[in-house]
């Protein structure tokens, strides 16, 4: 059925919406493809949803095409799976909580990994029911303190979430490697590039996990690559480790006073001056960096670590808060912040401004098991025999000569510090390149966590019970619509790719004469006719100005204009995206049409 203008269900707007500030947030509003309901949760109208659908018709395509078979599981779940597997506390205020009229506690589901094994529990027994690949298409829910960006971090938004079933670690790996298959497959036919990298499995746990990126200058994701192919999220690059020092020989450390240098700037400053040395001065890469920061746990507890990195590097605390999970004493999402004011007060042997390495504590800090001690994490450069000048955890006073390994010790390495372009790739690629990216997708090799927790077992081929091996993975479908309006635009409007857009062909209608519109009509009848989508703006009082703005605005690749070339026996089609034009005979305008929506 052609879309007459005259009745559907649209308004556009000349001006950008105020609180958008993203190309695609303001062109999705404006041309009437979706509408803020709340922060963060958008209506979908017509053509939006038009948009939407042909988006989720790709993904279960590709998920047919590896046999993954389609579920629904609700978006509203009950508290008790999360509760054996943890995630009700450590999603922490990341997730919508709700009662029903009983007091019995529910979510609305951020993801559905719980779901998925419990019904796979459910209904099979037997290795023999295995390879298995099930998924859904479904609404996600996640609290989102900023919610921003329209569609691209929303507190509602839709995704393609499968899991596989394995009775073992091959099956996983050959499970895993179908989706990745799929989802390059699917990004392909979207039209969107995408970099497959490695990524850190976080919250999710698992033994492999890889992100794909869409490269955009508007991305949160900072990504890496090397010409040698090497590309990972920042948070999962691996630092090249430098060899370590002998030490048998160095000179003993000292103490020296260092008023007035709270600032690794100014202690290099003094150091140059107090105790200049031969050969070279005294730089930032000399100095440790010992920063305090706060990391809030799931439980709602705030623990104070110390990070020590060399002093010329900054500390990424998105790369922290991805890795330091694993050395406190409760999993889950958590938050790291630089601590403040506050939190030094209640630790006053932290000097702000001179806080060394070995520092002892009057009383116990929370997850150190009850030893006087804070947990000291200290970047991969801090090898054994590497001597630095630190700050000596007294005010106004620094070490110099500190080594790593004789002088003092550290509890755990943790990749901390920033990761900038020239680096050394860690497979030995050259030096990387940075970027950054949109996560279009995301899989994981979860392994048995879940299996573990929720008792899916299964008789494996000697008839004994089985852990079964589980992956995850996800396509975020209403963020790919956000990504190609961000990737397909201009400053006149969307320039959808063909496999996605509303309709195939606009066809307008300029002018006032009724042969005009009788032929725009019949024309429009043709293509649909033809298995063509068409948009027909049939409004008889519109300019021809306003007219044309829309067919841009909306994005349709085909423009279809018909007006007063007729006279002469002729309508101009245009190609939306390159703007290119040309006058067709009117006999010959659906054949020509048909044959640009086949390439």
């Amino acid at each position: 059925m052609v879309l007459r203008l005259s009745t559907l269900f649209l308004r556009t707007l000349r001006e950008d919406p105020v609180d958008a500030d993203v190309a695609s947030h303001k062109l999705l509003i404006r041309a009437g493809y979706i509408r803020r309901a709340a922060p963060g949760i958008y209506t979908w109208l017509p053509l939006g949803l038009r948009v939407l659908r042909k988006v989720e018709a790709i993904v279960r395509e590709e998920m047919a095409v590896i046999g993954a078979q389609e579920v629904h599981f609700p978006a509203l779940l009950p508290r008790e799976p999360y509760e054996v597997t943890n995630r009700w506390t450590e999603y922490g205020d990341g997730i919508f909580r709700l009662q029903d009229r009983k007091g019995a506690d529910y979510l609305l589901a951020p993801t559905h990994e719980e779901m998925f094994t419990l019904l796979v529990k459910d209904l099979y027994s037997s290795y023999k029911d295995l390879p298995l690949s099930i998924y859904q298409i479904q609404n996600k829910y996640r609290d989102e303190a900023r919610p921003r960006a329209g569609l691209l971090r929303g507190r509602e938004f839709i995704m393609k979430d499968s899991y596989s079933f394995d009775i073992d670690d091959d099956g996983l790996a050959a499970s895993y490697e179908a989706h990745r298959g799929a989802y390059l497959r699917i990004f392909a036919r979207l039209g969107l590039e995408v970099v497959p990298v490695a990524a850190t499995s976080g919250a999710m746990g698992g033994s492999r996990s890889e992100e794909f990126l869409h490269p955009t200058a508007i991305g949160e994701d900072t990504f890496v690559r090397s010409a040698g192919g090497y590309a990972a999220n920042v948070e999962a690059v691996t630092t090249v480790v430098p060899a370590a020092i002998d030490f048998s020989t160095a000179p003993s450390a000292r103490v020296l006073d260092t008023p007035d240098t709270p600032t690794i700037a100014t202690l290099v400053t003094a150091a140059n001056t107090l105790a200049p040395r031969d050969g070279a001065e005294w730089t930032a890469a000399d100095t440790l960096k010992n920063v305090v920061l706060a990391v809030d746990l799931p439980t709602g507890e705030r623990q104070l670590v110390v990070i020590g990195v060399p002093g010329d590097r900054a500390v990424d605390l998105k790369r922290i808060e991805a890795n330091i999970g694993s050395f406190l004493p409760i999993g889950g999402e958590i938050g790291v912040e630089p601590a403040n004011d506050e939190d030094l007060r209640k630790v006053p042997q932290l000097v702000k401004g001179y806080i060394g390495p070995g520092l002892s504590l009057d009383e116990p800090v929370l997850g150190t098991e009850g030893t006087s001690k804070l947990l000291y994490l200290v970047d991969p450069r801090v090898v054994s025999g590497s001597s630095w000048v630190t700050g000596a955890n007294a005010a106004g006073k620094h070490v110099f000569g500190l080594v790593a390994g004789r002088d003092f010790g550290w509890d755990a390495v943790i990749e901390a510090s920033e990761v900038r372009a020239g680096d050394e790739a860690p497979d030995g690629s050259g030096p990387l390149e940075a970027a950054r990216g949109i996560e279009m997708g995301h899989i994981f090799a979860l392994g048995r966590k879940y299996a573990e927790a929720l008792d899916l077992k299964v008789l494996d081929r000697n008839g004994k019970l089985a852990v079964v091996t589980m992956g995850s993975y996800g396509v975020g479908v209403t963020r790919a619509v956000a990504a190609l309006a961000e990737s397909y635009h201009d400053d006149r409007g969307l320039t959808w790719p063909r496999a996605v857009a509303p309709a195939d062909v606009h066809v307008v209608a300029v002018g006032r004469g009724e042969e005009i519109f009788a032929a725009a009509a019949q024309l429009s009848g043709e293509l649909e006719a033809a298995g063509l989508e068409v948009i027909y703006d049939d409004r008889p009082k519109v300019s021809p100005g306003v007219k044309f703005g829309d067919a841009e605005l909306l994005g349709v690749p085909t423009i279809l204009a018909v007006g007063r070339g007729l006279v002469d026996g002729v309508v101009e089609i245009k190609d939306r995206a390159s703007g290119e034009a040309q006058n067709v005979p009117v006999g010959e305008a659906a054949a020509f049409v048909l044959n640009l929506a086949r390439r």
